[in-house]
């Protein structure tokens, strides 16, 4: 094998790395979550350091508010009805006189517990993953900004492994040629 043939085949295990790991980006950051009714977010504070860092993309799938339980990390709305969230731990969970449930967060990096309880009505889900840094890209997009990314890197990999396969079959092709040139060659040399 020549050392062209080497470079060739490294250029192409290294260009099939690349597209696995942005397939398996999309696949955790956009279809997993929409294929099951989970939400991501991405965490921008430190206040759940170490295991959550700002950059974390954290994917959020709705949860009864009976199966949250102390322990559990949820996503809640700051306000009833207003988009800002956070993500925090669940330290303590009481229930009032009028049966509500209310639940006590904290970041796992604060000293104290957060003043207000969260009211089910607040609460998005239970994290269900999270992948560090993936986060980061997430924020940098807008919602139509990242559908056409995502719209844009799809038709790139599927016209790239296109490629690849049309390739391939052409080596196989050439090589089966090769063969049989270099079988024909034999024959007319031993008669």
């Amino acid at each position: 094998m020549g050392s062209r043939r080497v470079a060739s085949r490294i250029v192409q295990a290294a260009a099939w790395m690349v597209i696995l790991a942005v397939g398996a980006a999309l696949l955790v950051a956009v279809a997993v979550p929409r294929l099951t009714g989970a939400t991501p977010y991405t965490v921008l504070t430190g206040s759940m350091r170490p295991g959550l860092p700002p950059g974390t993309l954290v994917v959020v799938r709705p949860a009864p508010a009976r199966e949250i339980k102390v322990g559990d990390v949820i996503t809640y709305q700051l306000r009833s009805g207003e988009p800002a969230v956070v993500t925090h731990r669940v330290v303590a969970q009481s229930v009032l006189m009028t049966g509500e449930t209310r639940w006590q967060t904290q970041g796992d990096a604060n000293d104290i517990p957060d003043t207000e309880l969260v009211r089910e009505e607040q609460i998005r889900g239970v994290v269900w993953y999270s992948v560090p840094e993936l986060g980061r890209l997430n924020t940098m997009l807008t919602g139509n900004q990242r559908q056409i990314a995502v719209t844009v890197v799809a038709v790139f990999l599927l016209g790239y492994a296109s490629v690849m396969f049309v390739g391939a079959a052409r080596g196989r092709r050439r090589e089966t040629n090769d063969q049989d040139d270099t079988e024909s060659s034999e024959r007319l040399v031993k008669a």
